[in-house]
């Protein structure tokens, strides 16, 4: 079985239905009001669980009883707890979502004790870190952990992804220079190299400045239009699978858990995890909420055989 630990944030989501979204000084109703574990890392640590990898977290959550529930939400989905600590005196961190009626999402994110995560955790969980195939992180925790955490995960050999999001301009050298397969989204990618996505070949563009900036392997997610690879071996756009999206919440942490779940170490086999992956996150925009949308990988192995 596949070892990924994930390095990242745990969030209640707090989401409100709406027709469209607000548009500046406008007041709407929501039509319905819906809470849910959420959270990129934590997101991802469900969606690899679920792809079959065992699946170490390392978080913080804070003390009060959203972090209680966000325990025993991943606990019930396969996740590890054992690196997961709560923080005194501070608030698990939270995500504000507006959906709206085409599946189309905002999002204002409270981060709360995931602000805390810290190197000393990271050293903490270093024999961990030792014996996995690959280490997932984001950008909603200091990236003091995220480097840490790669610097310890390439000493071992095991294969680090960094899905750069929420986006920064300037991501440390030292950071990118750890790490084997970078995943931002279009806009993601647009705010890092620069290069505003408009077509396919601004992908290849865009994928061209991050191996510049020191990443051999680029996977940029493209919404309904797929993800587009860029590697030694392979570059290509894998189409996504058309389907009616009803909520696109963690739809881009469905597809890393499952890419990763699937992914040989030498990463010979990245357009076939991409393909998997991409299933995954079909199923996922189908359904509403985070963690509670993500398949099991015999849903996605059903439907990739019809």
């Amino acid at each position: 079985m596949k070892k990924i630990v994930v390095v990242g944030s745990s969030n209640v989501d707090t989401t409100l239905h709406v027709k469209d979204f607000p548009k500046p000084g406008e007041t709407i109703n929501a039509s319905e009001v819906t809470m849910a574990a959420g959270g990129k890392g934590a997101n991802q640590a469900v969606a690899a669980a679920k792809s079959g990898a065992e699946t170490q977290f390392i978080s913080r959550v804070g003390e009060d009883s959203t972090g209680e529930f966000m325990l025993k939400q991943l606990k019930n989905y396969g996740v590890s707890l054992e690196y997961i600590q709560t923080t005194a005196g501070q608030n698990t961190g939270h995500a504000y979502i507006t959906l709206n009626d085409n599946g189309q999402n905002d999002i204002i994110i409270d981060h709360g004790a995931n602000y805390s995560l810290s190197v000393l955790d990271i050293d903490a969980a270093s024999n961990l870190l030792g014996e996995v195939d690959c280490v997932i992180a984001q950008f909603e925790t200091p990236l003091e952990a995220t480097i840490e955490a790669f610097k310890l995960a390439k000493r071992q050999g095991a294969v680090t992804i960094l899905n750069p999001a929420p986006a920064i301009k300037n991501i440390p050298q030292e950071l990118l220079q750890l790490t084997d397969v970078i995943t931002p989204n279009e806009t993601e990618s647009a705010a890092i190299t620069g290069i505003e996505i408009n077509e396919e070949n601004d992908l290849k563009l865009s994928a061209a400045k991050l191996h510049e900036m020191g990443v051999s392997n680029v996977v940029i997610t493209y919404g309904d239009k797929g993800a587009y690879i860029s590697t030694a071996v392979s570059e290509k756009l894998v189409p996504a699978f058309k389907v009616s999206a009803v909520d696109t919440t963690a739809a881009g942490d469905t597809f890393l858990g499952f890419l990763a779940g699937n992914l040989n170490k030498d990463l010979t086999n990245i357009e076939q995890a991409a393909v998997i992956a991409s299933r995954a996150s079909s199923i996922a925009v189908q359904r509403l909420g985070a963690q509670p949308s993500i398949p099991t990988a015999k849903e996605v192995k059903d439907l990739m055989e019809k």
